[in-house]
């Protein structure tokens, strides 16, 4: 299961099965969970967890120093859950003091090719992320979400759960849950990534007169909330976007950056 050229330091905890590729290297505070998969030329150091059942594609960079220049080497953390799926190249970088001082990472998330995630990250599970995105330090993911290929997300920044983010866009301020946001602005409901996951008509229909209130009718946040209010009465689901939009830092993107 541990190629002979994989260097592995003696205080690694893994488990049993943990299969280890060629020229991987592991280093001293890293623990490894039952039926993980780290493949060829994978670096995995830092104070790192990794839960059970994940695979590492090749070139992946697992719990390095953070690219944060108020960074001083302290011993900050990356966790990792289960069922999650690294691709080629990815990079995870640890947490800072700054922040809660760790980068977390849920359960049966996808991580396509050449994906960064910065310092202080969190995501949710079931996340996917396709190739070539980039998020930011200290940006946190919702469950269900979904990155399309070469999304930027801005530091600070919250994507709320079963958004839909869009191929190329970027992103600097705060999305909503179950929105989709493309070219840089919202555009709709992500309808068909809900179906997908058992949400009825009535649930999407809720969530439609969410969006038009808070995206469409041109009143004010304050006005917006008042009204969200009487509709979370109707739908847990509101409620949601209510919390979210209460809890979020950087405000709400509700216009085209063009």
């Amino acid at each position: 299961m541990i190629h002979p050229s994989a260097v592995i330091h003696p205080s690694a905890k893994l488990a049993e099965d943990v299969s280890v590729g060629p020229f991987s290297v592991i280093d001293e505070h890293v623990t490894i969970g039952e039926g993980t998969v780290v493949g060829p030329h994978v670096v995995i150091n830092g104070h790192t967890t990794i839960g059970k059942k994940n695979h590492f594609y090749q070139f992946s960079s697992i719990g390095e120093a953070n690219q944060d220049k108020k960074y001083a080497g302290e011993p900050t953390r990356t966790e990792i859950g289960d069922n999650n799926i690294v691709r080629e190249s990815c990079t995870i970088h640890r947490g800072t003091t700054q922040d809660k001082g760790v980068t977390k990472i849920g359960n049966n998330n996808l991580l396509m090719a050449y994906t960064h995630i910065a310092h202080d990250c969190v995501l949710g599970d079931n996340v996917t992320i396709a190739n070539s995105s980039n998020l930011a330090g200290h940006v946190v993911i919702g469950d269900w979400a979904i990155l399309g290929g070469f999304a930027g997300v801005h530091q600070f920044c919250h994507i709320g759960a079963h958004a839909f983010i869009g191929l190329r866009s970027t992103v600097t301020q705060d999305i909503a849950p179950f929105v989709l946001y493309a070219d840089s602005a919202p555009r709709a409901v992500n309808a068909e990534g809900l179906r997908r996951r058992g949400f009825t008509g009535k649930d999407i229909s809720a969530i439609r007169k969410a969006y038009r209130v808070i995206y469409r009718s041109g009143m004010l946040l304050e006005e917006v909330m008042k009204e969200l209010e009487v509709m979370a009465n109707e739908s847990e689901h509101v409620k949601l976007m209510i919390d979210f939009v209460n809890q979020s830092k950087r405000g709400l993107a509700r216009g085209s950056m063009i």
